[in-house]
């Protein structure tokens, strides 16, 4: 492992974050990564809920989100953007992308929030708004990696769109066959332990 030229994309993974990691902005959390490369990594986290209805800003999506049919903080960069990440059923076969979706990873993609819904209505298997990003700069993420901040696990389609986000940080951790299984049962608090 002499120079770390070659980044091994995780595109499409998750990124769980371990109970040592001390970011506030990523306490629990469980992030999308959207785009890992040598230049950097951009994700969302799917498990922040916000207050604010996905037709108080975007209307014309509302009716193809899932419940809870709410804006989620994606994370702490460029709150007042909005992005789209929507499962395509069948799109990782890999046939026409529909017009306005962008394949991720998977059957995973982005949304352009500018096409017309309508456009996109039929194919879409879930769709979730977040308002902001979580972003890294090159070799950032790599350094997070190391230093024990995030567990890095696969994504399933599900995810993106879990009905209870709340719980998903937990439920990530328990279908993993490994050690990390056991993680899921650590406490709100390790002091009232």
């Amino acid at each position: 492992m002499a120079g770390m030229t070659e980044v091994s994309s995780l595109t499409g993974r998750l990124l769980v974050a371990t109970p040592a990691l001390a970011d506030p902005n990523f306490d629990r959390a469980v992030v999308l990564l959207l785009d890992h490369d040598e230049e950097g990594s951009l994700g969302v986290v799917l498990n922040r809920p916000t207050p604010v209805g996905v037709g108080d800003i975007l209307e014309g999506w509302a009716g193809l989100t899932g419940e809870p049919g709410v804006v989620f903080q994606g994370g702490p960069v460029s709150l007042d953007s909005a992005l789209g990440v929507a499962v395509v059923p069948g799109g990782s076969e890999g046939e026409g992308a529909p017009l306005g979706w962008r394949r991720v990873h998977g059957a995973i993609g982005l949304v352009d929030l500018e096409a017309p819904p309508e456009l996109l209505a039929s194919a879409l298997g879930s769709l979730r708004i977040f308002a902001g990003y979580a972003g890294w700069g090159p070799g950032q993420l790599e350094d997070e990696l190391v230093d024990g901040a995030w567990y890095v696990v696969e994504s399933e389609p599900g995810d993106v769109s879990s009905p209870a986000p709340e719980r998903l940080w937990r439920e990530v951790l328990r279908r993993q066959r490994n050690e990390l299984a056991m993680v899921a049962t650590y406490p709100d608090d390790p002091s009232l332990n």
